[in-house]
């Protein structure tokens, strides 16, 4: 095997632990806030795509209106209308009420998401192919770094970082990305706007002394551990 074939192999992962998954979150790692479990409904967020339908109405109706940031779109007739924050089902009575109030006779109206376009997530450090990257509701850390082609031949599986960031600030969790692989840490679901930093063997100690430095980021304290 090449020179170049063997710098751009990625690390090895353990083999998975048969059995069931670990879906709780480790507390001292900061994890707290991340879990496994799916959002059983969606509510939807700025930059969202979603299509309009009234029955027999094709006027009244809108394909792929994008919401805005203030959660806001505009629709015919009824003009401005907030739906950040609700469910398609919600905004569907909403609608159904404005148009019935208007005069309309048995209106029926359905809401779809065309795009889930708020997701997004940032991939850097010791992965094939940092970016940002598009993903479904659901989808977890794992997925993040699928999308990043995996993680590289320097890659430290145990400095992996997901920061979030949540109205007091941004947090950062830290996970061992051969434990969740092997099924013996939680995968955690990823939120829009997180970001996902993969270590490097070559550069352990800068990132260790980086993390240490930001208050924030107390959880790295112990990154040998």
């Amino acid at each position: 095997m090449g020179v170049t074939a063997v710098l751009g192999a990625c690390a090895s992962l353990p083999p998975a632990n048969i059995g069931a998954s670990v879906t709780a979150p480790n507390e001292a790692l900061g994890q707290a806030d991340y879990t496994f479990e799916k959002p059983g409904t969606y509510r939807l967020r700025a930059s969202d795509v979603i299509s309009v339908s009234v029955f027999r109405e094709p006027d009244l109706s809108l394909e792929d209106v994008r919401v805005g940031v203030d959660g806001i779109v505009s629709l015919p007739m009824l003009g401005r209308h907030e739906v950040g924050g609700k469910t398609t089902g919600e905004i569907e009575s909403e609608l159904t009420q404005r148009l019935d109030t208007l005069g309309l006779k048995n209106p029926r109206v359905s809401v779809n998401i065309s795009d889930y376009a708020s997701h997004l997530v940032t991939v850097e450090g010791a992965v094939q192919e940092a970016g940002v990257y598009p993903f479904q509701p659901g989808a977890r850390l794992s997925s993040a770094i699928a999308m990043a082609k995996g993680v590289t031949r320097v890659a430290e599986l145990k400095q992996v970082a997901v920061f979030r960031t949540r109205p007091d600030g941004i947090y950062a969790a830290r996970f061992d990305y051969g434990e969740v692989s092997r099924g013996t840490m939680l995968d955690p679901v990823l939120e829009p706007g997180d970001r996902v930093v993969v270590g490097t063997s070559t550069l352990s100690q800068f990132w260790q002394d980086t993390l240490r430095a930001l208050p924030a980021f107390g959880v790295f304290a112990s990154l040998d551990n």
